[in-house]
């Protein structure tokens, strides 16, 4: 037996139970794994709440990064052995000492890069990696809008479309967390309590406005976010934090200048072996290279993963944080 953490009934973070687990054996093509560290992340919300759908129905061990050691080796898995160290993202299933998972859903952790940061980076870094380099590829001369800059995706995509050559700006919830932005690539962060934030990037960008705005906050920035836009720009929305944008006419996209909208996932993105691998090595290299720093500002016991639910719901965290088991 191992200890998880589980949901029984959706509901708030009192519905996050510590209890016992049998993990079980690995069949053909997965292993067992032993996390050393747990990324905690906004869509782990979604399935305590219901918002998304549990996989297999309840109860459910939520959490979908995660980094940790071989413990065991199914039949026919190759690539690995027993005692590397391993990280993944996947949709569920991470906030748990021990667990099975399919070993091609998971890439070894390169020297120079610790548990807790890769813990911390896979769903984020990938799903960062992923915005600025397929859906829409960010180089030179684009200008770029993030809405929740200081959040965990948000402060590596800074970092990492300024290192593509972009003008980066975000918008963030105080002061606070506008300096971490800025301290993380963003040329320029938005107040959006005490600013108009579709005015700002108006005046900052002389007029222009953005190529591209990547939107997770949803409701409430929504449909604000298209006004940020240029004609023919993009509008990328991949979260909801503050609750799903409302069903709209697809002729609003032609009033705004012809723009192109796109609800992405990582889990499509990185469905192939190939394209999980992919992503993860550029994640790595920008990482090693320096101009990615992953930084884990917040750690709770996997026990107290109900505390730190409560706590990123309440905007009380910024940038990464782990559970560690």
């Amino acid at each position: 037996m191992s200890k998880a953490i589980r949901i029984h009934a959706h509901g708030g973070p009192e519905a996050l139970i510590y209890e016992d687990v049998d993990p079980g054996r690995p069949g053909p093509g997965q292993i067992l794994v032993r996390h050393t560290a747990i990324g905690l992340n906004f869509i782990d919300v979604y399935y305590r709440n219901g918002l998304y759908a549990a996989p297999d129905g309840l109860p459910l061990i939520p959490g979908g990064e995660a980094a940790g050691v071989v413990l065991e080796l199914g039949e026919g898995v190759e690539g690995l052995k027993v005692g590397d160290r391993i990280a993944y993202a996947v949709a569920v299933g991470a906030y748990a000492e021990q667990r099975v998972i399919a070993a091609d859903r998971v890439v070894k952790i390169p020297d120079g890069i610790s548990d807790e940061q890769a813990a911390a980076m896979m769903l984020k870094g990938m799903t960062a990696e992923y915005l600025v380099r397929r859906t829409f590829k960010v180089g030179p001369g684009n200008t770029v809008l993030y809405h929740a800059a200081a959040g965990g995706v948000g402060l590596i995509l800074g970092q990492w479309a300024k290192h593509l050559g972009a003008t980066v700006i975000g918008t963030a919830s105080s002061p606070d967390k506008a300096e971490l932005a800025r301290a993380h690539g963003y040329d320029h962060v938005i107040d959006y309590k005490t600013q108009d934030f579709v005015a700002e990037v108006a005046r900052l960008t002389g007029g222009r406005k953005c190529d591209v705005v990547y939107d997770a906050v949803g409701k409430d920035t929504f449909p604000a976010s298209l006004d940020c836009l240029r004609p023919l720009g993009t509008f990328v929305s991949f979260g909801q934090s503050s609750g799903p944008i409302p069903p709209f006419n697809i002729a609003l996209l032609a009033q705004k200048g012809s723009l192109f909208a796109t609800r992405p996932t990582l889990f499509v993105y990185n469905a192939r072996r190939e394209d999980l691998e992919a992503s993860a090595r550029a994640l790595f290299d920008v990482v090693l290279a320096g101009a990615v720093e992953i930084k884990i500002n917040q750690s709770y016991a996997l026990k107290d993963a109900g505390r730190a639910h409560a706590d990123l719901e309440g905007r009380k965290t910024t940038g990464a944080t782990v559970l560690i088991p």
